[in-house]
């Protein structure tokens, strides 16, 4: 009774926060006037110095040209009577500068957002996050692309371990069609073939937990994602340069709670394994139904979100149906180009189909951080905390910390934590149900590109994994120690070049 009265108030409050970002969105929207009608010069995104007064494509790399804004033009065409050459190529240089700044690309979720800032769902990455991806420009519209597949041979110890080949993979679409200046429409679909390379049962990864297979629950493989991961379409809309909102619809989507998904982040893109502690952090990430409104002033956000609360069923290759039971808030701060900071509570009604009865509230906090080294070098590092609190079971908590190195060719990375499981979530038997056990973890990788920065970057990696347990699960276990190895192929687009020519330009 007392948590269905803490979720009735939560509830009321976000449906609240959504319906006022909605009115005032479409206020705003039907009270902007349209832009006066003027002469429309055009750039491209990738060389800003080729200006032309028609549309058409850039003669040094072949992209559609995009118009430019009037307080670019306006910078441009100013004081630039009886300069001398220097004064010239000053002028082309901060011209240059500008334009970099002021064709910065738009994020699909908020075009007030910079596209590096974009993570999965909702959340933020830090503005100076690398960007691997694919971008097409439709004329006014824009398609990036990106993905990663990771063929591979793995082997797990233990009695619960497992060998086997196989290869995680997803892929992601991203489209934005502005609506004047102060407004944007996107869409975005992600796919993954896991139910294809990875069956029903998932992957061998020691001591993971979650969902479940022929009605019984996974215990030391992560499962498969669904052939669907996000299918969402957003509008957003810029009151001010510093005021912006969006309303966010995804079947299925991601509700505004925990840090970006572990595979969208810079830290953990070249691990091909999940997180053990994915379910106390990032699971909701696939839910087949979820609303979310969002208001960022400057560099901070606040957003709220109702959602399914019941994880994907068996059948990966369906759309379940949405229930929009469930709901979450999410507060995120990004103080600098190379954090981001986010804190999120969200209350889940029975996310396990095998146990209906059981409800979570979970909490999240991190803090991501990635600096630019120079061209072609990036070092991200993610602090992520986790607590569940179930129905009968009571609160456990998740810690991570992961960082990932990468100079040219070269990547290093190394995955590091701590999460607290139920007897119930490793599926033991009789007294040891009831008991929480703290399981470590410690990765190490490392991955070489062979090819690197010519459109696909494909490297040859590999990965340590060594686990530790209490002495009590040995009976489950063994004797022997708990380690992962594994050797695979990281496929992904390259560094897209834009973010390259803004790193050498600093």
């Amino acid at each position: 009774m007392k948590n269905r009265r803490r979720y009735s108030a939560f509830s009321i409050m976000l449906r609240f926060l959504l319906t006022f970002i909605l009115v005032a969105t479409i206020t705003s929207a039907l009270l902007a006037q349209a832009p006066k009608p003027e002469a429309t010069q055009y750039t491209c995104v990738m060389h800003p110095e080729v200006i032309q007064d028609h549309p058409g494509r850039c003669p040094k790399c072949g992209m559609e040209l995009v118009p430019i804004k009037e307080d670019h033009r306006k910078h441009r065409t100013s004081n630039v009577e009886h300069r001398t050459s220097n004064e010239e190529a000053v002028h082309q240089t901060a011209h240059h500068d500008h334009a970099m700044h002021e064709m910065k690309m738009q994020s699909s979720v908020n075009l007030a957002d910079p596209m590096t800032q974009e993570g999965s769902g909702t959340s933020w990455l830090p503005d100076s996050s690398p960007m691997y991806e694919r971008m097409f420009m439709l004329g006014q519209d824009m398609l990036m692309l990106h993905g990663a597949a990771f063929p591979r041979y793995t082997n797990v110890s233990t009695r619960r371990g497992d060998d086997r080949i196989d290869a995680p993979n997803w892929l992601m679409g991203m489209f934005s069609h502005p609506l004047g200046d102060s407004a944007q429409f996107g869409v975005r679909l992600m796919m993954s073939l896991d139910p294809l390379t990875e069956g029903g049962r998932g992957y061998p990864l020691l001591f993971q937990s979650g969902e479940s297979w022929h009605d019984q629950p996974l215990h030391d493989r992560q499962h498969p994602h669904d052939l669907f991961s996000e299918l969402s379409v957003t509008y957003s809309q810029k009151f001010t340069p510093d005021l912006s909102s969006y309303i966010y619809f995804g079947y299925p989507g991601e509700p505004a709670l925990g840090p970006p998904t572990f595979m969208h982040r810079i830290s953990a893109m070249d691990d091909p394994d999940a997180p053990l502690g994915h379910h106390w952090q990032d699971s909701s990430h696939v839910t087949f139904g979820v609303a979310t409104g969002g208001l960022v002033w400057r560099t901070v956000k606040i957003e709220g979100s109702v959602f399914t609360g019941r994880e994907p069923d068996e059948d990966r290759y369906d759309f379940d149906r949405p229930r929009f039971d469930s709901a979450s808030g999410r507060i995120s701060w990004n103080p600098t180009p190379d954090l981001a900071l986010q804190f999120s509570h969200g209350y889940l009604k029975s996310p396990e189909g095998l146990e209906p009865t059981v409800n979570r509230h979970r909490t999240t906090a991190s803090i991501i951080y990635n600096k630019a080294l120079g061209h072609d070098a990036n070092w991200a590092t993610t602090f992520v905390w986790g607590q569940n609190d179930d129905t009968h079971e009571g609160k456990t908590q998740s810690f991570l910390l992961e960082s990932n190195f990468q100079h040219q060719r070269d990547t290093f990375y190394t995955r590091l934590e701590r999460v607290e499981k139920s007897g119930h979530e490793l599926v033991l038997e009789g007294a040891d149900l009831a008991k929480i056990f703290p399981i470590y973890a410690a990765s190490f990788g490392y991955v070489h590109d062979f090819t690197h920065g010519n459109g696909v970057d494909v490297g040859l990696g590999a990965q340590f994994t060594i686990d530790h347990r209490p002495d009590e699960l040995d009976r489950y276990y063994g004797d022997e120690v708990g380690y992962g190895l594994e050797v695979f192929l990281r496929i992904r687009p390259s560094l897209h070049r834009h973010h390259e020519m803004v790193d050498a330009m600093k």
